[in-house]
């Protein structure tokens, strides 16, 4: 019992360290999970800023100073794809490209209205008065990089937080099936231990069972025995009696017997006395006729 009880609790401290172990593991999954979104939502936001920050953006970009860098902590959160993402703005002056806010709209609108065909330069050049044919078609071939490697990290992305929320629901399978097998261990246990203190009562109710049997033959015995002490000592006491009767008898006719010897003694010694009374009368008589 005692090493079941020991067994019971070793069970219970690991069941408790598993689940704070699962807890911890989850919860700084959780907090990995809001640092990369929040650093990715910060990051997204500085290149936004910096591109909508100034009009001279290429003039800026060329400062060291208004270089956006991707930091080396994020990109070993970040997927791929993001990464070449931002890489790519930072080399080509942002999510412009490079142009103010006023000519990529324009260019956004003409190029929108042609549905990207190459047709659009012309009218193009007349709403982007400093914009060259080339620069034009310089801008369409980075806004279709662009494009690319957009969708690219949405779909990264997309893959990356699903993989997160498999892992998440991977772990919580793990944790789950954990706790489900330690739980039908410790359900096992219960059971054995149940089945132990079931086995525990048969014994002892075995035990009492034969204590009682055995109490009642060692009754039956010991009255058996006083019987036949009992039936002895009658035995003993009816031949003691019959003894000392036989002994009254045997007094008592010897008394008589005394009795009848004395009678014939006496009977013959007066039977004597008699004859010697005649005797004496005759010798008197026979005395008295001589003369």
């Amino acid at each position: 019992v005692d090493k079941i009880k020991e067994m019971m609790e070793e069970i219970e401290n690991a069941i408790n360290a598993f689940k704070e172990e699962q807890r911890q593991i989850y919860q700084q999954l959780l907090k990995e999970e809001k640092a990369v979104i929040y650093e990715l939502s910060l990051f997204e936001r500085k290149v936004e800023l910096w591109a909508l920050g100034s009009s001279t953006a290429e003039k800026v970009w060329k400062l060291p100073s208004a270089r956006v860098t991707v930091d080396k902590t994020l990109e070993n959160h970040l997927p791929k794809e993001v990464i070449e993402f931002e890489k790519f703005l930072q080399r080509t002056g942002g999510r412009q490209g490079g142009w103010d806010d006023y000519d990529h709209q324009n260019f956004l609108k003409i190029r929108t209205k042609y549905k990207g065909r190459l047709s659009y330069v012309d009218e193009a050049l007349e709403y982007l008065s400093g914009r060259t044919k080339e620069d034009i078609e310089q801008h369409d071939k980075w806004y279709q990089e662009y494009v690319i490697l957009q969708e690219r990290k949405k779909e990264s992305i997309k893959k990356w937080k699903e993989k997160q929320q498999q892992e998440k629901e991977s772990n919580l399978k793990d944790k789950e099936k954990s706790e489900k097998i330690l739980k039908e261990r410790w359900l096992q246990l219960q059971e054995a231990q149940k089945q132990k203190a079931e086995e525990e009562r048969k014994r002892k109710q075995a035990a009492v069972e034969v204590w009682k049997k055995q109490k009642v033959v060692a009754f039956a015995v010991d009255q058996a025995s006083q019987l036949k002490q009992e039936e002895k000592e009658k035995k003993q006491q009816k031949e003691h009696l019959s003894h000392v009767k036989l002994l009254l008898e045997r007094n008592t006719l010897q008394k008589k017997v005394k009795e009848e010897l004395e009678k014939l003694e006496n009977e013959k010694k007066e039977k004597t006395e008699m004859e010697g009374r005649k005797k004496i009368a005759a010798e008197e008589i026979s005395k008295f006729q001589e003369h």
